[in-house]
């Protein structure tokens, strides 16, 4: 089994959101599908999200719910955090909506319009901190769950391509819910 990390090449922001965006697993594009195929599934749900259905749009820019709750299981043993991206994913591009790190890697479950207590929160592609609700009606919208062997260790509001390298850099499971639309 190989031990390298997969890792972002980008160093600005966007670029690097667009890397984690367009690859199949949310990591570099140039990883190697060997790599790829190490990397253990986390099982990623929610009570009011169903896997290619619909975002509720109490969830988009048009609701005020905030991000919609989340649970995972299948953390691997050895998980140090836990970390959550959203983005969307679109043939004209992406954006990065919502990034949580640090969060307990005995934690399975995010809460809604919240995050878990000692969770950290970087900046997003719009550069605000915390959840940036979508507005895209067409897009799709990943909510990906990345188990890490370390913490991201960044202050809140850090970069968002200084947050996405440290998680890709940290990946050793990951696992995503994807919402096909807006409603």
């Amino acid at each position: 089994m190989s031990t390298r990390r997969p890792r972002l090449i980008s160093g600005t922001a966007i670029a690097a959101a667009l890397v984690v965006m367009s690859s199949g697993c949310g990591m570099a594009s140039g990883m190697a599908s060997t790599e790829r195929s190490q990397l253990e599934p986390i099982s990623v749900s929610s009570p009011r999200v169903r896997d290619g259905g619909p975002l509720p749009s109490d969830y988009s820019c048009k609701g005020s719910a905030g991000n919609p709750p989340l649970r995972w299981s299948r953390v691997p043993e050895g998980t140090k955090s836990v970390a959550i991206v959203a983005d969307s994913n679109s043939r004209t591009g992406g954006e990065v909506h919502w990034v949580v790190f640090d969060i307990d890697p005995r934690t399975n479950e995010l809460p809604e319009g919240g995050v878990p207590v000692g969770a950290v929160e970087g900046s997003t592609t719009n550069g605000k901190v915390g959840y940036s609700p979508p507005c895209g009606v067409q897009e799709n919208y990943r909510f990906t769950v990345y188990a890490l062997d370390g913490k991201v260790d960044l202050r809140k509001g850090a970069s968002l391509g200084q947050t996405l390298r440290s998680i890709a850099d940290k990946t050793i499971a990951w696992g995503r819910l994807t919402a096909a639309h807006i409603e």
